[in-house]
């Protein structure tokens, strides 16, 4: 009989060896980095915030991808590029804008983009009205408020505003960027979101 001190790296062995041989079986003998993916190829993009917040979350991801395949590269390629010190070219700035906008229209063709009423409630509670108007605002019927307001131009008018040279000069590393970017993107729509609201008014 093995003594039970001696038995454990037995055990230990026989488990390795069948973790090893699964690994095997289903191909783990070869080592093949992970190619990164083809920005230029459609992909679902998801968010897991509500709002504003996961609009441009999901507009900026795809923003992103569009960028990288007008220029050629892969996502990650162009989020370490935009990540690093210095100027970025007219060529980048413009990619990214071109991208954004984009990612506006297929989010508005598959039918993705929220309608302006549903983003109402959210972009008053951050604007900086008086009560009363922001009331007024809460009371107007949705259909008012659709057919005066178009998500895609009040996302299209946030986007060209953007001064995004300066917010890519402040990027201190690559995770920022989407991070950064969409702050920026989400600060644009409810301010271009609350000010449209109070000329209902």
């Amino acid at each position: 009989m093995i003594p039970r001190r001696a038995a454990m790296p037995v055990v230990a062995l026989i488990l390795v060896a069948g973790v090893v041989g699964t690994q095997l079986a289903n191909g783990g003998g070869t080592y093949e980095p992970l190619k990164s993916a083809d920005p230029c190829v459609e992909r679902t993009v998801t968010s897991q915030a509500d709002g504003i917040d996961g609009l441009t979350e999901r507009l900026v991801l795809i923003g992103i991808d569009k960028a990288a395949c007008s220029l050629g590269v892969t996502r990650e390629a162009l989020t370490l590029e935009l990540a690093q010190p210095g100027t970025r070219t007219d060529s980048e700035i413009d990619a990214l804008r071109e991208g954004l906008l984009s990612a506006v229209d297929d989010m508005k063709a598959d039918g993705t983009l929220p309608r302006a009423s549903e983003l109402v409630d959210e972009a008053l509670d951050s604007a900086d009205l008086n009560g009363l108007l922001k009331t007024a605002i809460r009371a107007l019927p949705g259909p008012v408020v659709d057919a005066a307001l178009k998500t895609d131009e009040v996302l299209d008018r946030a986007i060209r505003d953007l001064d995004l040279r300066t917010l890519l000069g402040n990027l201190d590393n690559q995770n920022q960027l989407e991070q950064q970017v969409g702050v920026a993107v989400t600060t644009a729509v409810k301010d271009s979101l609350s000010a449209r609201l109070r000329n209902l008014i």
